[in-house]
């Protein structure tokens, strides 16, 4: 069902995006407005995820890490089935994390200080397990390409009183209209897509984890946490908010049309119904050997 309803606002993203075009100049405002999609959704393709650890001042941490950070990201990496992803520490005393990257192969893991000083391994070892469901199910491209639409669409909607055709096909108020309710739209858009992937990551986590009830500890304290303290850096870069497993910028109580994430009351309750319907023995280990305690305790 999340892939599916995901496959239907993509499409309902892509038919505002050429609408847009069609209404700023006919079927040659369509072809302007494919060609500047594919330039735009292509350098987004290639530097998306570099620009986006470059805002938060991420570095790099090696696999020589004494934290044990990298290892356990390569124990859940291998649970997921995929090649150990880039990872990335950054100094906020926020506790959060994100994924990025265009594939699997070029995916990178971020997560800042304050996670891992305020959870437990357990928790951490979830955290990361959702990141990682991010990167096997290609939200990290998918979310690119919808934030890149979503641009473009405010773009083009505001180059539309340049446009002689639109002013003629709908008047000024017919234009000025199309101005403010397009961008609307193709925001409400990206965030109904963001908030389905991160329930279909909170699933795919819990498995690759190991334990619901894991994540659904994290989001909680995580939750309090990132309605406590600032991470200036997403509040210098709101558009990458729907990155971060939990919005960086302010806590939602409800799911609603403006919110780039579920509310976190939600995504708990449905991690716990997940747990009880979960046999013990259906739940796989994290990884091989027991994930390494680092400083988070």
């Amino acid at each position: 069902m999340g892939y599916a309803k995901t496959a239907l606002l993509m499409a309902a993203m892509t038919a505002l995006f050429l609408g847009v075009g069609y209404l700023l100049g006919g079927t040659a405002g369509i072809v302007i407005a494919f060609a500047v999609a594919v330039a735009m959704n292509a350098f987004s393709w290639w530097n998306s995820d570099k620009m986006v650890l470059r805002m938060h001042n991420a570095h790099p941490v090696g696999p020589d890490d004494r934290s044990g950070l990298s290892e356990m990201v390569a124990d859940l990496a291998r649970n997921a089935g995929l090649p150990m992803p880039a990872v990335y520490l950054i100094d906020t005393p926020q506790p959060n994390a994100f994924a990025t990257g265009r594939n699997p192969e070029n995916a990178a893991v971020a997560v800042t200080a304050g996670l891992m000083q305020s959870l437990t391994r357990e928790e951490l070892a979830a955290v990361i397990a959702h990141e990682l469901a991010h990167i096997k199910n290609r939200d990290t491209a998918i979310m690119t390409v919808t934030a890149t639409f979503a641009g473009a669409i405010s773009m083009l909607a505001n180059f539309a009183l340049f446009f002689g055709g639109s002013r003629e096909r709908m008047g000024i108020v017919g234009t000025l209209a199309m101005m403010i309710l397009a961008p609307l739209a193709a925001a409400l858009v990206q965030m109904a897509i963001s908030r389905t992937r991160e329930y279909a990551a909170d699933r795919e986590g819990a498995e690759i984890c190991g334990n619901p009830l894991w994540l659904a500890s994290a989001l909680e304290r995580i939750a309090q946490g990132a309605a406590r303290i600032d991470n200036h850096a997403a509040e210098r870069n709101p558009a990458t908010a729907h990155m971060f497993i939990i919005n960086p910028l302010h806590a939602h109580k409800h799911d609603n049309l403006f919110s780039t994430h579920p509310a976190t009351e939600n995504r708990i309750a449905a991690l716990r119904e997940l747990a009880g319907n979960v046999r013990p023995s259906a739940i796989p280990r994290t990884g091989r050997k027991s994930v390494k305690a680092g400083p988070w305790g």
